[in-house]
């Protein structure tokens, strides 16, 4: 059951890259897991694709459902309730609590031309609720 409150433990970018794999797939073995991560990353093994697994769920990042064999893993945690999570202790380290400066930093040098016109579109239309 995926719960709406951000996360105590902040996961690790390996933990992340399975996150994303299963906030994509939904709940799923580590079978399945381990096929939909071997794109990005061809050097996963199943056996440490199902040991990450095991950490995360006593971690409390994911939820794992033993109800079943195999068992089954899902995340415990909405995905924009973890990505909110972690983009606020990013802004407080990074950028001293700014997310002003976080956004000019992001402006100045990892945005496209076509992506500023699209912010430009969507700021126009929110007017001052953005």
């Amino acid at each position: 059951m995926i719960q709406s409150a951000a996360p105590s433990a902040k996961p690790t970018a390996a933990e992340l890259d399975l996150l994303q794999v299963l906030w994509r797939l939904g709940p799923a073995d580590a079978k399945a897991v381990h096929e939909a991560l071997l794109p990005d990353r061809p050097d996963a093994t199943y056996a440490t694709v199902l040991r990450q697994l095991q950490v995360m769920h006593g971690k409390g990042l994911l939820d794992r459902d033993e109800s079943q064999r195999p068992q089954r893993y899902a995340p415990a945690h909405a995905q924009d309730k973890l990505q909110q999570s972690l983009m606020r202790d990013f802004i407080a380290k990074a950028f001293a609590g700014s997310g002003k400066a976080l956004v000019l930093a992001a402006l100045k040098n990892h945005v496209s031309a076509k992506e500023r016109a699209e912010i430009r579109q969507l700021l126009a239309k929110n007017g001052d609720q953005a």
